[in-house]
């Protein structure tokens, strides 16, 4: 009765998570972090990121892998990695939770790096380790002997088929051992264009969470190498992608960041749709929208994305402002200097301060080619670009301001 009691709870917990709307996520690592005493350094910053304002902060891969960055996965119950060993990441966790900061787990599930040879001499079967599949674990379409894949393929590994009872029973049972023996709260989905959303909901429902995000990476509509000014067919299929996890998962809004980090460059006009709302998956589904500027593969080192490096203010002066789940990079956090740094926790302090959260209206009042502005709720009005603009009314005052962005409270 305790452990249904509990789950109850969990329930309970997921629903007011996404009900009360006031997360902000911190991803808190970049694609070198490997190189360094990661888990270690983290620890020492948990304090500063509860001060900071951050819920949850998404880690990378905690379990062993073939190559270091933890993208492709091999013995998944080792929390041994180049991150740093299982005592320090379980020290990590147990720091984070004293000071109410939730521990996002990356959760790499599309593929898996085999261990021995099997059907057709791939290396398609697990042998020798925890959840020891065979070639009926790996799709056909990457040389295993299951069924075809769900969706799109990873090249180079062999992706796991989903559609296998005991796949599915394995993976539930590693991800309940996630979130109760190793204490991660939330969940992010790798690569979730791989495998069918249905099965996302399943694991969230086996396993969960209090918070789940799916990385449903697709390319945004480009006419040659121009953005479209229309990306509703992007946005329909991360929102399709969300509805089909039973609306249980959010969903990096990739269609939030496409149009921000082309539209900072002198093309406000972009930020707003025909409709006047918001033109990502912000301004259709909210609730369900994490934005973000950049992360370990759009930045970093990989750089496969960039937003444009000297207008990441005006990139976070719009997503911490506005409605969605916004995510602050770890980079942008820590390593861009003190000036940078102090601009996001004061932004942070004003979402907080003046109850913005993941559903709040905006009503968008310019959105030219070199300034676009907005009210967000009752009391937050803000603008980024060059171009000038102030609100009218002398109830409005200036809460924080830096180059071409600036907010102003009731």
């Amino acid at each position: 009765m305790g452990y249904l009691k509990e789950q109850t709870n969990q329930q309970t917990d997921l629903a007011a998570v996404l009900r009360d709307g006031k997360e902000i996520l911190l991803q808190g690592f970049n694609w070198e972090s490997h190189r360094y005493n990661w888990w270690n350094n983290l620890e020492t910053k948990v304090p500063d990121m509860a001060k900071s304002g951050f819920t949850s902060v998404w880690l990378p891969p905690p379990y062993h892998s073939f190559s270091p960055e933890g993208y492709t996965p091999q013995n998944l119950y080792s929390l041994n990695t180049k991150y740093g060993s299982e005592r320090q990441l379980r020290a990590l966790l147990q720091k984070m939770k004293q000071h109410r900061v939730r521990a996002m787990a990356d959760i790499v599930i599309n593929h898996r790096t085999g261990t021995t040879q099997g059907h057709g001499g791939m290396y398609n079967r697990f042998d020798g380790i925890p959840l020891g599949w065979d070639e009926r674990a790996v799709t056909s379409c990457t040389g295993g002997l299951g069924n075809r894949s769900t969706g799109a393929v990873f090249q180079g590994f062999p992706n796991i088929d989903h559609t296998q009872d005991f796949v599915r029973k394995d993976i539930i049972n590693w991800l309940r051992w996630l979130r109760h023996d190793v204490g991660f709260q939330d969940f992010r989905f790798d690569f979730a264009k791989g495998f069918s959303a249905k099965y996302v909901r399943e694991y969230v429902d086996g396993a969960k969470p209090l918070f789940s995000v799916g990385e449903y990476w697709d390319t945004c509509n480009y006419k040659g190498s121009s953005l479209d000014y229309n990306q509703d067919s992007h946005r329909q299929r991360i929102v399709n992608w969300i509805d089909s996890t039973g609306q249980l998962s959010t969903a990096f809004d990739f269609t939030t960041k496409g149009i921000l980090q082309e539209a900072v460059r002198g093309e406000f006009w972009r930020l707003r749709d025909a409709q006047g709302k918001p033109p990502g998956v912000m301004g259709w589904w909210p609730s369900r929208s994490v934005t973000f500027i950049d992360n370990h593969d759009t930045g970093s080192t990989q750089g496969h994305w960039p937003f444009p490096k000297d207008h990441i203010m005006e990139g976070y002066a719009y997503i911490l402002t506005h409605p969605g789940i916004p995510t602050v990079f770890y980079d942008h956090f820590y390593d861009w200097g003190n000036s940078i740094r102090d601009q996001i926790v004061k932004l942070i302090d004003i979402r907080k301060r003046h109850g913005i959260q993941s559903r709040s209206p905006v009503r968008i009042v310019e959105a030219k080619h070199d300034v676009y502005s907005a009210i967000i709720g009752e009391k937050l009005c803000m603008k980024i670009g060059y171009g000038s603009w102030c609100p009218s009314g002398r109830e409005w005052t200036l809460s924080t301001s830096g180059h071409n962005y600036a907010v102003w409270h009731k």
